[in-house]
């Protein structure tokens, strides 16, 4: 079972200590054992190193079996955007399956990347923190600061692996039958065969991950701090990072008062962004509201697969050159002029691209008033590349983004991975005193956020739990926007998707094909991704009958 895990830390130890000289003299990197991976809380670390690294490095760099199509988390993080269609593709463009996903093909095939990778990425996280959670159970080695912090991080590590794996192969908590409707295998094993439990429950899991983040913030608070000053150092999962996972997991649950604690907890150290920082691409951990994020190392290969490969209009692909990706038109015309954030995403960009699939690409299609000569058309696209640094290669379109953007941009530089932000917390937090019909403390909740990015933001507008919670649907989407959330939102409150609605929201039918329109969660099962074909051919606890 779980065929392709078995050299998991083994695998992670060398990826992790290959570039440690003194590790290299007493060691083949061909031959470390677990044991000694285990030995002791410094090389401890260096597994979590390798964790750290296997968010977002191409697998086949780190693990057996591993395929070079996906780079983890610069893959998982937008697929939550892509699936739901919040962000929009304005071409043809499939590098990847990235269009795929797009259409609702590739989480629905048993034998897609898209669902092996997801899968197996997430199962070698399990595995990994389970040999230091079961180290730790065996008391030999003693538990000082230091190695509460490792434990910690494992604790956070399973619970973040496990709430994934059930909000991408399971029904919804608030939307099904928790008590009855199936998750996936919890597996509590460190070494081969890897044997896990049959297909637990949706609340089984949950419950897990609720006790493992328990774990973990108990250890955190004797734990040693985690460094600052560095952006590798936001790699580190630490005790606000533990209080912002439990507050998703709760937040899922419908565990209103513990998601707006935790939410508060895990925002109090990472103030609200300004403009400036808010203006200057999302690509780099050192932001102050970001609580977590991967650093990825300069020299890493993920270039072409990277998150702002799939997601940057600046970025030097075929992906972005020939496919700006855009705002919902419908969206967008509900940001009010004082909002800042609004100026993020280019309403009256030229579209550039004769191949655009809504058509209306070139000057001869050109129907925006601004621009009544070819020459002022043409004015603006080259006045845009100027100030945003993509090649005269890259097209633009209506309603196109700059809220990512690289720091040298118009090359093929990778950047950071933002996981986890104080927004997202008191939008957290909102939603579930609204959620609680506490009115006051929601609004509170919204302000200091709202009051930040709109100049005229009044917040007791929104003086019922139902206008508040119409305000935290676009705020989550303005806010969030680009960053993975819409897809585990439209699941917890139950929408579906339709492109064609109130106007049209600016997506192409004949380009997102099935994605164009899904009815809500509760009723359509092709929101739940296939289990991979291989793990019901390899685990004997799991048959055809398990597949969803």
């Amino acid at each position: 079972m779980f065929k392709k895990i078995i050299l998991l830390l083994v695998i992670v130890a060398i990826a992790t200590t290959s570039c440690q000289e003194d590790f290299l003299e007493t060691k083949p990197t061909d031959a470390i054992s677990s044991g000694d991976a285990l030995a002791s809380a410094e090389n401890m670390a260096l597994i979590l190193n390798g964790l750290h690294r296997l968010l977002y490095a191409q697998p086949q760099t780190m693990l057996s079996g591993g395929d070079s199509q996906r780079s983890g988390n610069h893959y998982w993080i937008p697929l939550g955007d892509n699936l739901a269609g919040g962000v929009i593709h304005s071409a043809r463009a499939n590098n990847l399956g990235w269009q795929d996903d797009t259409q609702w093909i590739s989480h629905n095939q048993e034998t897609s990347l898209t669902t092996k990778q997801l899968w197996y990425q997430r199962y070698h996280i399990i595995a990994s923190a389970n040999a230091i959670i079961n180290k730790a159970a065996d008391g030999t080695i003693a538990e000082d600061a230091k190695f509460k912090e490792i434990i910690g991080q494992a604790y956070t590590y399973r619970a973040y692996a496990y709430l994934s794996l059930v909000q991408h192969f399971a029904k919804g908590y608030l939307i099904g039958n928790p008590a009855t409707d199936p998750g996936v295998p919890l597996l509590f094993a460190s070494e081969a065969p890897f044997t896990s439990a049959p297909r637990s429950t949706v609340k089984e899991i949950y419950d897990q991950c609720v006790s493992d983040i328990n774990s973990a913030i108990s250890y955190f608070e004797g734990a040693t701090a985690r460094p600052t000053g560095n952006a590798s150092d936001k790699s580190q999962l630490n005790i606000d990072v533990a209080y912002g996972l439990k507050a998703r997991i709760a937040l899922n649950m419908g565990e209103w008062r513990t998601a707006a604690d935790a939410a508060a907890m895990a925002r109090q150290n990472y103030p609200i962004m300004d403009k400036d920082d808010y203006y200057s691409g999302f690509n780099s951990t050192l932001l102050p509201e970001v609580i977590w994020g991967s650093n990825v190392i300069s020299t890493e290969t993920t270039f072409f697969r990277s998150y702002f490969y799939l997601m940057c209009n600046t970025f030097n692909g075929s992906q972005n050159r020939n496919n700006p990706k855009i705002m919902d038109k419908r969206l967008y015309a509900q940001i009010p002029d004082t909002d800042y954030r609004k100026g993020l995403f280019l309403k009256d960009a030229p579209n550039s691209n004769t191949s655009a699939a809504n058509g209306m690409g070139g000057w001869d299609n050109n129907t925006n008033p601004l621009y009544t000569t070819e020459e002022e058309f043409d004015a603006e696209i080259d006045r845009l590349a100027s100030v945003y640094g993509w090649t005269s290669a890259h097209n633009t379109h209506p309603y196109m983004h700059v809220k990512m953007r690289q720091k040298s941009p118009g090359t093929t530089d990778p950047d950071d991975i933002i996981l986890m932000r104080s927004s997202e917390m008191y939008l957290i937090e909102a939603e579930a005193e609204a959620m609680l019909g506490n009115i006051e403390a929601a609004q509170n909740a919204l302000k200091p956020l709202g009051e930040e990015r709109d100049s005229a933001y009044d917040v007791t507008m929104y003086d019922t739990k139902e206008k508040l919670m119409e305000h935290i649907k676009f705020q989550r989407a303005l806010e969030l926007w680009g960053e993975g959330f819409l897809y585990t939102d439209k699941i917890r409150w139950d929408e579906g998707i339709d492109h064609a609605a109130d106007g049209g929201s600016g997506a192409s039918a004949g380009l997102y094909q099935s994605g164009f329109q899904q009815d809500k969660p509760s009723v359509n099962a092709e929101w739940i991704f296939k289990i991979p074909q291989e793990e019901i051919d390899a685990n004997p606890n799991l048959g055809p009958g398990d597949q969803n």
